[in-house]
């Protein structure tokens, strides 16, 4: 019989969960949340997003295809720890380099398995999102509950300063920020690949930005510099770009004054796109505000209406604030989609300039690509307000 070691995941109202430990020998607290994605773990733990949470996965096998060199959304496992119902005996798939066990070990994130991963998302739908620790160490009940409960609250914290780039750099200028292309879906017509000739130059803020959404915004016309979050507007209009982008990010969009103040100086000057912290950021930037939601919504498959089309997508998220959409009656901005699930703000748009944003993820990985024409709009919007159309 394979030797397993015991490990326990204990919540802040002190509920303990017992399950057998994989992963590294550690013990760490964060914020409890849960995932209902089916696939795509590799892209959900790489996710920055996720810095300072514990991910449960509600699917009741992780881990079956292993993970590989080209699925990662950034150079290095962003959660804090990982907790699943089975991780898989079995790894196989052609792509895969070494098992979820061992890149976690790796990097030296902690995991639990064989829990009820259906009760304990239960509790927080029920309860909400909670601090919690998970330990694979020996560690006494009493203890990884006063870990959880000593471990500081989601609400005012700043993440994206622990996950954005130093300097900023070309997307696509070295072999690390290159790879993964061949596999990336991309819109087609009438079964050609379409990648715009003219190519524009966008400033991305990386918040904490996936991967994929740089791919996505290369496969559609542009030419991606990245900035740290902490860059200012005059930094930005030195590089003489022709649009600026918002990325996804962790923390409290509301403890971030100094990127609101930057986006507030950039809105009157370029077409901007943001998504998710970004969408968060462009809500404080026009004057408005967020707000904690229950426990968020983390997955594959969240319907979202678009107001003035009546069309409904179904999207890929991670976020777990929200745009308070009475904070913005009174301004310039109107409310253009809202999940179908609790009636919460999923996109704005601004009412005179070429500005937007969504709260979930259209270059989804995981997830469905219902989206994706999001970025093909963006294109046009910087089209016609190069040829003076808008």
């Amino acid at each position: 019989m394979p030797v397993t070691n015991p490990a326990i995941l204990a919540l802040e109202d002190g509920s303990i969960f017992r399950g057998v430990a994989f992963g590294a020998n550690a013990a760490i607290a964060g914020e409890c949340v849960f995932n209902t994605s089916m696939t795509g773990y590799q892209e959900i733990i790489t996710d920055p997003s996720y810095f300072g949470q514990i991910v449960t996965m509600t699917a009741p096998q992780i881990g079956n295809y292993g993970v590989n060199g080209e699925d990662e959304e950034s150079r290095t496992p962003k959660c804090s720890g990982l907790v699943v119902r089975e991780i898989s005996p079995i790894v196989s798939n052609w792509r895969s380099k070494m098992s979820l066990d061992e890149y976690l070990k790796k990097y030296d994130i902690p995991g639990i398995s064989e829990i009820d991963t259906r009760a304990l998302t239960k509790k927080l739908r029920v309860d909400g999102a909670m601090k919690c620790c998970l330990s694979t160490l020996p560690l006494s009940d009493a203890e990884a509950v006063q870990r959880a409960k000593a471990w500081h609250d989601m609400a005012g914290s700043d993440y994206v300063k622990d996950v954005t780039c130093q300097s900023p750099y070309l997307w696509g200028a070295d072999d690390a920020t290159r790879h993964n292309t061949q596999y990336l879906p991309v819109g087609t017509r009438g079964g050609t690949t379409v990648t715009p000739a003219k190519k524009f130059k966008v400033a991305a803020f990386d918040y904490g930005a996936k991967y994929t959404i740089f791919r996505k915004l290369v496969r559609h016309g542009f030419e991606v510099q990245v900035f740290p979050a902490t860059a200012t507007a005059e930094e930005v209009r030195e590089y003489g770009v022709d649009a600026v982008f918002l990325s996804n990010g962790p923390g409290d969009p509301a403890a971030l004054p100094y990127i609101h103040q930057t986006v507030s100086r950039l809105l009157p000057d370029y077409p901007i796109f943001g998504i998710c912290l970004g969408h968060q950021m462009l809500t404080h930037a026009l004057g408005g505000t967020t707000f904690k939601l229950k426990f968020g919504h983390r997955g594959g498959n969240q319907p979202v209406k678009n107001l003035e089309t009546g069309k409904v997508s179904i999207t890929a998220q991670n976020h777990g604030f929200a745009t308070d959409p009475k904070s913005l009656e009174s301004r310039s901005a109107v409310v253009t989609e809202i999940n179908l699930n609790d009636q919460t703000v999923e996109g704005l748009r601004h009412k005179e300039l070429p500005v937007f944003s969504v709260q979930y993820h259209p270059e989804a990985a995981p997830g469905p690509n219902d989206a994706d024409p999001l970025f093909e709009h963006f294109y046009q919007l910087v089209a016609k307000r190069k040829a003076g159309k808008i």
